[in-house]
């Protein structure tokens, strides 16, 4: 098996890995506020790959330059506005609208891969993304209509974030060691995220902070997040961002629903219906036809 391959294959993983830790990460966000919860959980991650650093790769830190740092912030800056504006979007809209339009960001991306990039457009490109763009329209609302809300602008600004994230880390996953790279990118995400819920939740005394924090499916929700889904998640993209395209990359993280959907119906009681099932499988064949018929970047 070929590195790009690979990499899809590592990245398929962890679309399965967000996906499957939905359910738990929405009981969570219920007890503990939303940019509370993603400012200890990116916090935490940063924390995790730094130590991993320090103990195992130590010479990896001498690599950290000003235009390291600055191009970690930007990624952190995306990554925040992603989580930030579909949590300030979902007080607006529908959960069902939010799903759709977050996962727009798989038709956002071959753009900015063309600005960014110069990675041209192809046809199995622009197939692979409708056809997943169309399955999560099928999947996020199962037969009912789609209605436009405030809240929209604010989700669609998220899928901007989440698009140009992937993007950029094409661009800066090749330059600098991964670990580091994602490890301040973490702690840039957790410090915007922990300043914005200082600023706009209301968490009350210190006291039913801690009592919050201490309530099991929040514990477990953090263990989950800190490690497999935050820290480890983003390491795995920054590394096979440097073999695979941006394009490819958004088409495979499309099946993060998918995951979420199974996970619900296996282990949530929730059902699935029929153009829920033809919606899976319409970003199935996306992703399949990304991975089969577009060229592998060059890798630098």
């Amino acid at each position: 098996m070929n590195r790009s391959r690979l990499a899809d294959l590592s990245l398929l993983i962890v679309a399965a890995m967000w996906g499957c830790t939905f359910l738990i990460v929405q009981h969570a966000v219920r007890v503990l506020p939303p940019l509370a919860f993603n400012g200890i959980r990116f916090v935490g991650a940063a924390v995790l790959l730094a130590l991993i650093i320090t103990v195992f790769y130590r010479g990896q830190w001498r690599a950290v330059s000003i235009r390291m740092l600055l191009h970690a912030c930007l990624l952190g800056l995306f990554l925040f506005l992603g989580y930030a504006f579909q949590t300030v979007g979902l007080l607006y809209t529908t959960t069902s609208n939010a799903g759709f339009i977050t996962g727009l960001s798989v038709v956002l991306v071959p753009f900015l891969a063309l600005i960014l990039l110069k990675h041209p457009i192809s046809r199995f490109t622009w197939l692979s993304a409708l056809l997943a763009a169309c399955g999560l329209y099928l999947l996020t609302f199962a037969g009912s209509a789609f209605e436009m809300n405030k809240g929209d602008v604010l989700v669609f600004l998220c899928a901007i974030g989440f698009a140009l994230h992937i993007a950029y880390t094409g661009i800066f996953a090749p330059r600098y060691p991964a670990l580091p790279l994602a490890a301040l990118q973490m702690a840039v995400v957790g410090l915007l995220s922990l300043i914005g819920s200082l600023l706009f939740e209301d968490m009350g005394p210190a006291a039913q902070t801690m009592d919050k924090l201490l309530q099991p499916e929040v514990l477990w929700a953090l263990a989950v997040s800190i490690g497999p889904t935050s820290a480890f998640a983003f390491w795995i993209q920054t590394v096979c961002q440097k073999y695979t395209s941006p394009s490819r990359v958004a088409v495979i993280f499309a099946m993060e629903p998918v995951f979420a959907a199974l996970t619900g119906l296996w282990f949530g009681g929730e059902t699935l219906g029929v153009a829920a099932g033809v919606g899976c499988l319409f970003i199935f064949a996306g992703m399949i036809i990304a991975e089969l018929k577009s060229a592998p970047p060059t890798v630098q």
